[in-house]
Parts: structure tokens; C-alpha cells; sequence
């Protein structure tokens, strides 16, 4: 690597400070700062697993210095489980839009969560305080333990009386997966006194909420839902200050729970349209709210205060009906893509999660999820109008819930 893409690396990892821009413009630039002095257009894509150095003892010296803070290393990269110029721009971009200090992308958003709780476990701070309900595998990985962690469930007024010596981390996710229950970020990052409050902002993404300028020290999402967007790449991020960051890469390296570049570059190239491909969705996702909540053959509308692209509804009749119904919109795991889809949680995203548990949680067994993408909103009422079939004219109202919290 010349001495221009090395300083360029070192540009991406470490930008220069810059007066406060608006998020649709961070959106666009962050992570691509350095492009135009080198005279490109679009990001390149690095695919190498390797690097070439011919000073095996300043290698050395750059992988000691790793070991010992998980700082990335000054000068080009060294082996691609350690680090990789593509996805150093997706992480730089994510941490400015969520107003952090630093970011570290993984394969996954489970891989995520794992390398957060390896990084506490390390510290003997193995006992999670969570607040249900959560993504049902983010349950399901607390409650089993496969990590030697313990987890106490409460409410989020319980978060002060469940914290013990050994806590390291509180866990909250607002809004809620799929109850869209919603949570004061503020209050709970103060009940949480010196413990790390990790936020999932999977839902929300930084265009409605950024929970670090709310007190939460790391920010959890699944780069697989809005950020990339499209349905096409599976991927996971924590921003966080650098001291955690640097922990987290620790971590990543050792499990090699790493990004592969090419998700790194679409996962870039899918956060310059974050806030128009949430906003635009987030419309057409309360209107069909509005109108579900008036429709007798919806029993409960859920949807977020703060607004988003995700919704939930219970139905009267059968759920499964509703699933097998849809032609338009597709039934299927996962969110934020461009496209809408629908999926009935008790059966799938949250079937991993015990009964009592889930059905505590409010994820009744009629509940639908339902991630509302960019199309038509008529032509998607249309859809759901068939797949809910007969209308029942004397059956009630919807209740409507504008997230009434956990």
C-alpha cells in the first residue's frame, strides 16, 4: 500500500473534527471525507484478507500495541480480521450519525450483543439487568446463558434495585421488538448509576432517536435491518466511546466475528438514504396504523410516539390467515427493507422465547409485526384489506397504543 492510501486509511479511522452537520448531510459525506483528494467518486471496495509489510518488527510492534489497548494500528492494515478500510468507513460513518466516538461492525447483530457481553464477562461483571421484551434471540441468548452470563428481568422503575456488584451492563431496546413499547432513555440511563446501559436502536435508527446523547454509553443495532436496507446484507454494530471500542475489537479478533468488506461497502451506500427511506416509511406506517386502528377486525394497534417504519396489530380472527393472505406485501422474518413485510412473532422471532415469557411481555399470540417499506400506501392497504378478509361491522373499535412504555 503507497503512502497516500495509507494516510487515507488513517484519515477514514481517524477524520479530523468538524463543525456539527445535519444528519441527512452525515448521511451522505461521513465515511467518504478523504474520496476526493484521492480522485474517487464512490468508495472502493478493499477485498484483501492480507496485507504486505517488509518491517516484521514494526509489525510486531503494531500488533503488541493491539493487544494491549485494541486501538486500530497507525500505518496501513495488517490481516483482515483485524481490521479492513471499507468497513473503517461504515464504522466512522455509523459513529457520527449516532454521535458517538467510535463504532465496531460485526457479522451480525447477534455477534453484536456476544462481543458486548465477552467484554463485561472478561471484566467478571457477568450478571445483564434487561428489560422485556427484547428481540426474541437477544432473550433467548441472556436467558440460556451460553455466554456464563445472568440476566434479571424487570421494568424499567425495577433497573435501580436489580443492579449488584457484578452487573455490567443494562439492557433495553425502545422501541420494543415487536411491541414497539417504548422506554425514557434519560430516566433509565440514570437509574443505571456507573453501569453501561447498551441500547438497542435497531427500530428507531439515529434519524428518529441517538440514546448516546440520551445517557446510554453503547448503541446496539442490526446493520441487517435499516442501515443496510435492502435486504441484502447481514451485518451488526456497537457505537460506543473508543475505550469500549477498543475492547470490542479485541473481542472481534479473537472470535472472528468480523464484517466482510463487501457488506461494509453496502452497508455504507445504505446509510445515504437512511432518512429518506425512514421517513418516507415512517409515514405510510402511521397512516396504515390510523387506519387499522379503525378497522373492527383489529382487536390492538401498536405504534411507536416517536414515530418509525414498524408497526403491530392484533387481529380478531386467526393471524395465520393473515400471513397466508398478503400478496403484495411479503411474509417473512426480518425489517427495514424497501419492501414491506409481515411476520407473526409468537411463531417466529419470538417462538425461541418461553410462553409465559413472551405472553408477559405483551406478544400475544394474534399480535403481526408488520415493517412497512416505500410502496404505495393504498396499494398496501389494498393488500391488507384482502388478506383481513369479511369485515365484521359490529365488532369494536381497534385499541390504538401509541406506545404505552413497558
Amino acid at each position: 500500500m503507497d503512502t497516500a492510501s495509507t494516510h487515507a486509511y488513517d484519515d477514514v479511522r481517524r477524520p479530523a473534527p468538524r463543525a456539527p452537520r445535519a444528519l441527512a448531510t452525515e448521511a451522505v459525506h461521513a465515511g467518504r471525507d478523504d474520496l476526493a483528494r484521492q480522485g474517487l467518486h464512490a468508495p472502493p471496495i478493499d477485498l484483501s484478507t492480507t496485507y504486505p509489510s517488509y518491517d516484521s518488527r514494526g509489525e510486531a510492534e503494531r500488533i503488541d500495541a493491539f493487544a494491549t489497548t485494541g486501538a486500530e494500528p497507525d500505518g496501513p492494515p495488517v490481516y483482515g480480521r483485524l481490521g479492513n478500510p471499507t468497513v473503517a468507513r461504515f464504522e466512522t460513518a455509523l459513529a457520527r450519525l449516532e454521535g458517538t466516538g467510535s463504532a465496531v461492525a460485526f457479522a451480525s447483530g447477534m455477534a453484536a450483543l456476544s462481543a458486548v457481553l465477552l467484554v463485561r464477562a472478561a471484566q467478571g461483571l457477568r450478571h445483564v439487568v434487561a428489560v422485556r421484551p427484547l428481540y426474541g434471540c437477544s432473550d433467548h441468548l441472556l436467558t440460556a446463558g451460553p455466554l456464563g452470563t445472568e440476566v434479571t428481568w424487570t421494568d424499567p422503575a425495577g433497573i435501580t434495585d436489580a443492579l449488584r456488584p457484578d452487573t455490567g451492563l443494562v439492557l433495553v431496546e425502545s422501541p420494543a421488538n415487536p411491541t414497539l413499547a417504548e422506554v425514557d432513555l434519560r430516566a433509565v440511563a440514570h437509574a443505571c448509576g456507573s453501569v453501561p446501559l447498551l441500547v438497542d436502536n435497531t427500530f428507531a435508527t439515529p434519524v428518529l432517536q441517538r440514546p448516546a446523547a440520551s445517557g446510554a454509553r453503547l448503541v446496539l443495532h442490526s446493520a441487517t435491518k435499516y442501515l443496510g436496507g435492502h435486504g441484502d446484507v447481514l451485518a451488526g454494530v456497537v457505537a460506543c466511546d473508543e475505550e469500549f471500542a477498543g475492547r470490542l475489537r479485541q473481542v472481534r479478533f479473537a472470535t472472528g466475528g468480523v464484517l466482510h468488506p463487501l457488506a461494509g461497502y453496502l452497508l455504507l451506500r445504505g446509510l445515504s438514504t437512511l432518512p429518506v427511506r425512514v421517513r418516507a416509511a415512517s409515514a405510510t406506517a402511521a397512516d396504515l396504523a390510523g387506519r387499522l386502528a379503525a378497522d373492527p377486525r383489529v382487536a390492538r394497534v401498536h405504534y411507536p410516539r416517536i414515530g418509525g417504519a414498524v408497526g403491530a396489530f392484533e387481529v380478531h380472527g386467526d393471524p395465520h390467515e393473515v400471513i397466508a393472505g398478503v400478496r403484495l406485501i411479503t411474509p417473512a422474518v426480518s425489517l427495514g427493507s424497501v419492501d414491506t413485510l409481515i411476520q407473526h412473532p409468537a411463531s417466529i422471532s419470538h417462538r425461541i422465547v418461553d410462553a409465559d415469557d413472551r405472553r408477559g411481555a405483551g406478544v400475544s399470540d394474534r399480535l403481526l409485526r408488520m415493517s412497512v417499506g416505500l410502496e404505495d400506501v393504498e396499494d398496501l392497504w389494498a393488500d391488507l384489506d384482502a388478506a383481513l378478509g369479511a369485515t365484521t361491522p359490529d365488532g369494536p373499535r381497534a385499541r390504538h397504543d401509541v406506545s404505552s412504555g413497558v
